[in-house]
């Protein structure tokens, strides 16, 4: 923790001209007396730090101080925020470029902290597919990933289930869900969301796109993302549930909708159970996730899914009989 620390505090002062002990503290988080024995430990590992008495003294680097990160490439750079997903960086073509940055940082790292990167990887790994599939590689993902990096338009062939469809495509970011590849693009005027698997074709343009800065990749992800889950649920089942039912609801079925549906739920009546209008994607799917509730939960309508239950429960009767 104290070698992360003291690489912040040389990163720090070298994006001010001075900083006080005290403004040092609060971005450190640490006591301005630690910022002291800190700075003290830098300059004896041969870091410039030099400190400046007064009132309007402070810390400050001596000639121009750098950190030796010599030679590292903006695309090296930019792989290296994503080093923490290997197969990620491989897929879209970045595994040498994350390869030669992290040699590039480990040789400009105090001999203390070298060995981060194997530490880190001892301890933490994402793995980004689903359970129960096998991940494949779309073939056009490199190709994708080189214009978005670049800001390149490209001209994309989509398939949609009515048929191909052409595009000219501004393609702002990549996002990896659940072992998907999606392309966010500017299509027209409309930002939209690609799945990358169903491009046929891909012809990157040596022409470059203006990037709106005010694009936020999470914040947009985000909002499709629950935009698509809520336009799935195209139906309404009427339940009636016993307070372990409430507490396991959301667990079975879109939490989203669960809790809607709680939040709108009637008063307990004397046996304790309250009834709750839930949205769900379609009858079939509502009786697969409500059956994990067990009789916890009674369907009161539509009157198909209630029968279906019915019948389920009759079953299981006579099965444990």
């Amino acid at each position: 923790m104290r070698a992360a620390r003291l690489i912040k505090m040389v990163l720090l002062l070298q994006s001010r001209p001075t900083m006080t002990a005290a403004e040092l503290a609060r971005e450190l988080e640490v006591s301005e007396r630690t910022v002291t024995r800190d700075a003290q430990a830098l300059s004896e590992a041969g870091v410039p730090v030099y400190a400046d008495r007064g009132r309007s003294g402070g810390y400050r680097l001596v000639g121009g101080y750098r950190t030796r990160l010599t030679g590292l490439a903006r695309h090296e750079a930019e792989a290296l925020f994503l080093s923490g997903l290997p197969s990620a960086l491989r897929e879209m073509g970045l595994d040498d470029a994350a390869s030669a940055a992290r040699l590039k940082v480990s040789a400009a790292l105090l001999p203390s902290v070298r060995d981060a990167s194997r530490t880190v990887a001892q301890r933490f790994h994402l793995d980004a597919p689903g359970w129960y599939q096998e991940p494949v590689t779309p073939d056009l993902l490199p190709a994708v990933a080189e214009a978005v990096w670049d800001d390149r338009t490209v001209r994309a062939r989509y398939r949609r289930p009515s048929g191909e469809v052409e595009r000219e495509l501004s393609p702002y970011g990549l996002v990896l869900k659940a072992g998907v590849w999606y392309l966010c693009a500017r299509a027209g005027g409309d930002f939209r969301v690609y799945r990358i698997d169903r491009f046929t074709s891909v012809a990157v343009s040596p022409e470059r796109f203006v990037r709106d800065e005010d694009f936020d990749l999470p914040g947009f992800w985000a909002d499709r993302a629950a935009q698509f889950a809520r336009s799935l649920l195209r139906a309404e089942v009427t339940l009636r549930l016993s307070e372990a039912g409430r507490r396991t609801l959301p667990h079975a079925v879109d939490r989203a909708a669960a809790d809607e549906a709680l939040a709108g739920a009637a008063d307990p009546d004397q046996d304790g159970l309250c009834t709750v209008v839930l949205r769900v994607e379609s009858e079939e799917v509502a009786f697969a996730q409500l059956l994990t509730l067990g009789p916890e939960v009674e369907v009161l309508a539509p009157a198909s899914l209630r029968e279906r239950f019915a019948g389920t429960a009759e079953r299981l009767r006579d099965l444990y009989r």
